[in-house]
């Protein structure tokens, strides 16, 4: 372990600032959270498999690929359905992840205390970290998954021992337990393993041991799906329908390669701070030979990473949380350059007002894009009578409803005329069909609501760009359609099925 100059262990220095770090950035994670919706269909669902789950019908545990996600917030749903409850405790996973992130860079890189404070603030501020750790997905998730693996993984490089080698593997098997977009590691990884060249995975039977424990997960929990009536190949099955699916969506997407080299860039440019751009130079900047055989210097170790995701996600379809690992590596590359160049007393001066530049950021691009408006639609609803609805393509109003209240998500106008004999008698025209894509609904747009309310989140850009993944539009596309939508005063327009 490193010590400074004093004698104290580098980690109590460590321990005595970081906390405090995190604490204000779980005070920006948090600020405000209680007062939005959950801000995409993807998180209402996940909060209503939870639940399912957690009342013990596994029919959609393989949803995604992430069995995992909805075992761990199992418990938490036995005490309570408050959606908020689960989006603010996956809030703070995603400040833990960066708590262990931080914590690998500071020990690695021997920063003092101080240093490690500023380092946790600059990049807990980052834009896209703080807006994706505001939903219910598999994203703060993964990032704990990540930020273990990075240093895992890293001391198996400088060991080259088995126990280091399974450890790692370990945080690999947990993560594709989170996500199967963990499944992105791995060619990284492949690249890592050859320029260490020490032929540990291949040598004394240690890749069977790697892929015993890689694939005891999908046994373990495929049994699991199997007694409870799932397809035994439901979960690995998901991989291959990401990689080629059968159909087009909703949106009329059905491709996966859609090679851009400049929608990250674009982004990187808009919405984060400038020390991101630092830290994609910063490796080639701070020197330190790089020669196959030999162990990576931290900072090319993380630029290994940071490069891959960005090379290797430019070929695929995009959304700012496609570089989400990238984040917090670019800021501590960044970070890692300026404390070599600046003088203390400086880089305390850059790193504060950048910290200030990205909270500014964070109150234009988040922050200003609340309260929600759906608890006044359900308020409407229970007043009126209203019974189930139907919403177009949105299902941000179902936490906000009474649990016998049903709210049917329809991704075409023409499904209406079956909820209607069913007993509907109200369609929501959420303008989360903008966000998207899904432009079915042109008759309801041409009707008179009974009631309309603004709702400030979706006209968000980040949110609309999150979504282009969905869509397959381009950066610039992706931001025309924001504005067209931003042009609109009222986002919830409730209407009388005829």
């Amino acid at each position: 372990m490193a010590a400074p100059k004093n004698g104290i262990p580098f980690l109590n220095l460590t321990l005595a600032w970081l906390p405090g770090a995190l604490l204000a950035v779980a005070a920006v994670r948090l600020y405000g959270l209680r007062t939005v919706a959950l801000p995409d269909y993807d998180s209402v669902r996940n909060w209503q498999i939870v639940q399912e789950v957690a009342a013990g019908h596994l029919r959609q545990l393989f949803h995604h690929g992430s069995p995992a996600f909805y075992l761990v917030y199992t418990p938490v749903a036995w005490l309570t359905t408050d959606f908020r409850v689960f989006q603010h405790l996956n809030a703070l996973v995603a400040v833990a992840a960066l708590g262990l992130l931080v914590r690998f860079v500071a020990r690695e890189a021997e920063l003092a205390g101080w240093q490690t404070a500023l380092l946790t603030l600059l990049a807990g501020t980052s834009v896209l970290l703080t807006f994706s750790g505001r939903d219910f997905t598999m994203g703060s998730w993964s990032l704990l998954c990540f930020a273990g693996l990075l240093p895992a993984y890293y001391r198996r490089l400088r060991e080259g021992t088995r126990p280091a080698l399974l450890r790692a593997t370990l945080w690999l098997m947990l993560g594709l337990c989170f996500n199967y977009k963990f499944i992105l590691a791995l060619p990284i990884l492949a690249v890592l393993e050859w320029q260490r060249a020490d032929g540990l995975l291949l040598r004394n039977g240690n890749w069977w041991r790697v892929a015993a424990l890689l694939a005891l997960p999908y046994v373990v929990l495929g049994a699991v799906g199997v007694a409870a009536g799932l397809p035994w190949y439901l979960w690995p099955a998901i991989y291959y329908k990401v990689a080629f699916p059968d159909a087009a969506n909703a949106a009329g997407r059905a491709a996966t390669l859609h090679p851009d080299a400049l929608y990250y860039l674009r982004y990187l440019w808009d919405f984060e701070s400038w020390v991101v751009w630092v830290g994609l130079l910063a490796p080639a900047l701070l020197g330190g030979r790089v020669r196959r055989g030999q162990l990576l210097p931290l900072p090319w170790y993380l630029a290994a990473w940071a490069w891959c995701l960005l090379a290797g996600m430019s070929l695929l379809l995009k959304a700012p949380r496609g570089l989400l690992w990238a984040y917090g590596l670019l800021y501590a590359l960044g970070f890692l350059g300026l404390r070599r160049w600046l003088p203390a007393a400086a880089l305390a001066a850059v790193v504060f007002v950048s910290v200030g530049l990205n909270l500014r950021r964070i109150q234009r691009e988040i922050y200003a894009y609340a309260p929600t408006r759906y608890p006044q639609v359900a308020a409407w609803l229970h007043t009126h009578g209203g019974g189930p609805v139907a919403s177009t393509v949105g299902l941000g109003l179902a936490p906000f409803r009474a649990a016998t209240d049903t709210v049917r998500a329809v991704l075409h106008e023409r499904d209406l005329t079956r909820w209607r004999r069913q007993g509907y008698r109200y369609v929501l025209l959420d303008s989360y069909w903008r966000v998207t894509g899904v432009a079915h609904f042109d008759s309801l747009r041409r009707q008179p609501p009974v009631a309309a309310w603004p709702e400030p989140l979706l006209v968000s850009p980040l949110l609309f760009l999150e979504h282009s993944e969905f869509t397959g539009l381009s950066y610039a596309e992706t931001l025309l359609r924001q504005q067209q939508a931003a042009r609109d005063t009222v986002q919830l327009r409730l209407l009388r099925l005829r």
